[in-house]
């Protein structure tokens, strides 16, 4: 007898796909914002260390809206919740078009704030949903699959950025911004559509996933431990930790991905923003790998190998060994790639009717983000690849996690 669990139910196919496709959503956005670093430093002249707010403010906006969005979920549920992320999240792109003609990046910041809601909202949503539909004990595969499509769309982002927007500030273009116009005005009207697809088609009735049934505890996702409050679960407030972290190293590597090639490799802007669409096809890569391994290896085991390599891959990239030091900057993405869902999935395990709220502290982990881009951007000002010191530390405090404080305790 196969006691195997599936990685999903036939019911629950159509929804996974859906849920999916936000994942890939999100993750062009996010992407696209590493190339507008580069192109507001050459169009409106803001420093390194300035430019790095763009990312304080998609990540703030984590800060300030994953809390709201985890109660919003837990009263009106995924669907309302994957429809008010898509309305924020297209909101805020089109804002971009009133900011680009008053030329202000305090008003792009306003836009990338609302941007960063949307997207925030979607994340916490998402997460919890796709762990949900089938077993507890695939939902790290579910979350990896799923951050798989994520990392597809990180791949799209880089390039239509690149030839929207770098390929026009390097063509001389005065007025460049009308390019930021139309990209982010054409990425709003695709996200419309995807929200009203979500509004009328009909989400199956999903079976509580945290509800008592006969199967033993450990395969569901009841919480062992009924008497303890969300914060005495170490491995979560430990993930809540990891995450903060890992997306410290994320935000801070992107980032200055572009710089680091035009700096240190010769590149011109637009080479580097072509190179960094294969620094995003390492991370799908290392998504795909990572979910087929995990049907061998224990997805922590995986995570502290990949955090322990990304240690070394930052010590070499630091070092400015031309190829050598920007093909391991190449390589930290791979590395990076599983960490975000598989910190999530653990996060959550066995965590019963504070799942909810616990994917929401997750999610607003993900504040790291706007905090490593300015640092890193202060480095960077006197020479980018010293910079690359400062993820270590992330990457030191993931594999503590990954190693030791993920256990969950009764």
């Amino acid at each position: 007898m196969n006691n195997k669990p599936a990685f999903t139910e036939k019911k629950f196919l159509l929804t996974f796909i859906l849920v999916t496709s936000l994942f890939m959503l999100w993750g062009v956005a996010h992407s696209m914002s590493d190339v507008l670093n580069k192109h507001f430093q050459n169009v409106l002249n803001v420093s390194k260390a300035q430019s790095g707010l763009i990312q304080f403010s998609v990540f703030g906006a984590y800060f300030i809206m994953s809390i709201p969005a985890g109660i919003f979920l837990k009263r009106f549920g995924y669907k309302a919740g994957v429809i008010l992320g898509l309305a924020l999240f297209a909101l805020g792109t089109f804002l971009f078009v009133p900011a680009a003609n008053a030329e202000s990046f305090g008003f792009f910041r306003i836009a990338l704030f609302i941007l960063g809601c949307g997207m925030a909202t979607l994340e916490t949503v998402a997460h919890p949903f796709a762990a949900s539909l089938g077993d507890q004990r695939t939902s790290d595969r579910r979350v990896n699959f799923s951050q798989s499509f994520n990392a597809i769309g990180a791949i799209i982002g880089p390039a239509i950025g690149t030839f929207f927007l770098l390929r026009a500030t390097s063509g001389g273009n005065e007025n460049s911004l009308d390019s930021v116009k139309l990209l982010y005005a054409g990425l709003g009207a695709f996200i419309l559509v995807v929200a009203v697809a979500f509004f009328f088609i009909r989400i199956p009735d999903l079976i509580d996933p945290h509800g008592i049934s006969d199967e033993p505890a450990a395969a569901q996702n009841i919480d062992l431990a009924p008497g303890k409050s969300l914060f005495q679960h170490r491995h979560f407030v430990w993930a809540v930790a990891a995450q903060f972290f890992n997306v410290a190293a994320q935000a801070g590597t992107w980032s200055y991905f572009i710089n680091y090639g035009h700096e240190k490799m010769g590149f011109s802007d637009e080479k580097a923003g072509n190179f960094m669409v294969l620094f995003m096809v390492m991370m799908a890569l290392g998504r795909f790998v990572g979910t087929y391994l995990m049907k061998f290896i224990a997805p922590n085991k995986i995570l502290a190998a990949f955090a322990i390599a990304s240690i070394a891959a930052c010590l070499i990239v630091a070092q400015s060994w031309g190829w050598t030091s920007y093909c391991a900057l190449l390589s930290i993405n791979f590395f990076f790639s599983i960490m975000f869902p598989t910190i999530f999935s653990l996060g959550l395990k066995n965590l019963g009717s504070h799942t909810q709220q616990a994917s929401s502290y997750i999610s607003m982990g993900v504040v790291g983000g706007a905090v490593m881009p300015y640092f890193m951007g202060k480095i960077a000002n006197t020479d980018v690849a010293h910079a690359y010191y400062l993820p270590i530390v992330c990457y030191v405090v993931i594999a503590l996690f990954a190693i030791k404080f993920f256990k969950v305790t009764k």
